[in-house]
Order: structure tokens, then sequence, then C-alpha cells
């Protein structure tokens, strides 16, 4: 009962670990479709923010990048990480999170000559950096999903292949000897019955020599001892 038990555990396991494998697999392929697109953006993102770079250091008047670095104090971008539950797995996913407040010491750039530039210079790496962020999180939560996929799909094919087998071999040898068990028990009883009859056929047998004759069966002709002389009766 044990074992029984256990199989059916077993099994159950492997039909629950199956669907988490299907599920993350079904997760895993949705992931690499948006990968492959969000790896598009980045790239025609990155090619349009190149070309408004060079678009706004030539319509500034002053070195861009020397005049953004002495006006910055603290990101006004940062990355929060939080977690995606799919199939009972953790997934990491990273949130960008813009302060704008943080951002006025370099709207006044380009106010003599370039600002124009400058702003959509700036919006389009806003835009890029969100699409940085997003792939950074697919990227990790695929790597992460992958891992998972193979650890699941280890645990089901040893359940399918190792312990649901030995499990079943092992209660097939129990009952193997049970049964063999049983048939000794059966024939050991069978062998009891038969002394049985044979010793209450002989004692039938004496009891009908008794009855036929009284004194057979005794040295002298006679079952009883010798009588002895004291005895008055």
């Amino acid at each position: 009962m044990q074992f029984k038990a256990k199989v059916v555990g077993a099994k159950k396991g492997h039909g629950l670990l199956k669907k988490k494998r299907d599920a993350l697999k079904a997760r895993f392929q949705q992931m690499l479709r948006e990968i492959i697109t969000c790896k598009k953006e980045v790239g025609e993102m990155m090619n349009l923010c190149a070309f408004s770079l060079a678009k706004a250091e030539y319509s500034s008047e002053s070195e861009l990048g020397t005049s953004v670095l002495s006006r910055v104090k603290k990101p006004a971008v940062t990355a929060r990480t939080t977690s995606e539950n799919v199939a009972g797995v953790q997934l990491p996913v990273f949130e960008m999170q813009r302060d704008v407040s943080k951002e006025a010491s370099t709207e006044s750039l380009g106010i003599g000559c370039g600002g124009q530039a400058i702003q959509s210079c700036r919006d389009q790496h806003v835009v890029a950096l969100e699409l940085l962020v997003k792939m950074a999180s697919l990227q990790t939560s695929f790597k992460t999903l992958d891992e998972e996929i193979k650890m699941t799909s280890r645990r089901v094919n040893a359940l399918q292949y190792v312990v649901i087998p030995r499990f079943e071999d092992i209660q097939q040898w129990i009952k193997g000897e049970m049964d063999e068990m049983e048939r000794e028990e059966f024939f050991r009883v069978k062998k009891v019955v038969e002394k049985k009859k044979a010793r209450m056929a002989l004692e039938n047998q004496a009891m009908v020599q008794v009855e036929g004759d009284p004194y057979a069966g005794s040295p002298g002709g006679s079952i009883l001892p010798e009588k002895d002389p004291e005895l008055l009766f």
C-alpha cells in the first residue's frame, strides 16, 4: 500500500510538472518573439539617437557632452526591479523610473541656439533608454526561464523514466512475493489438513480394531495393563 501510494503521488507530480513545463515553454516562445521585436526597435532607435545627437551637437554653440556632464548632479532615470510570477517561477522584471524634476539643470541647454534639436535628442534618448531597459528585462527573464525549463524537464524525465518505473517494479515484486506467500500458506494448510485426515483415519482404524477385539493391540492380547492383585475390582 505504501508503494502504491508512492506511485500515485509520483504520477500526480509528473503530471503537474509536465503542465508547468508546457506553461513555461509557452511563455518562453512568447518572450522570444518579444525580444526579437524589442531588439529591432532598439536598433532603429539607436540609429535615430545617433543622428539626432549629431544634429544637436552641430546646432549647439558649445560642446554638448561637456555641458551636460557639468550640469548633471543626480540621475533622473533609475531602474526598479520587480518580479513576474509564471507558473510558480519568479522572473525578474526591470522598470524604468524617470524623475523630471532632476532634469531642471539641463533644461536651459540650447537657449541661445539649438534648443529644439537638443530637446528632440533628449526625447529620443529617453525612448531608447526605455527600450534598453525593456530588452535587459526580457533577456534576464529569458535566461532565468530557460534555466527553469531545463530543471523542470530534468525532473519530468527523472519521474517518467526512473522514479515511476522503479516504484512500479518494486510494487510488482512485492505483489509477486505476496502471491508466493499466499501459495505457500495454501500448500501448508493443505498439508496440515492431509496430515490431520491421515491421523484421524489411523485413529478411526484403531477405534474399529478396539471395538472388534477388546484385547487386541496389547501384550497378552489385552489393551489394558496387567491387573494389580491387591485391587479389589
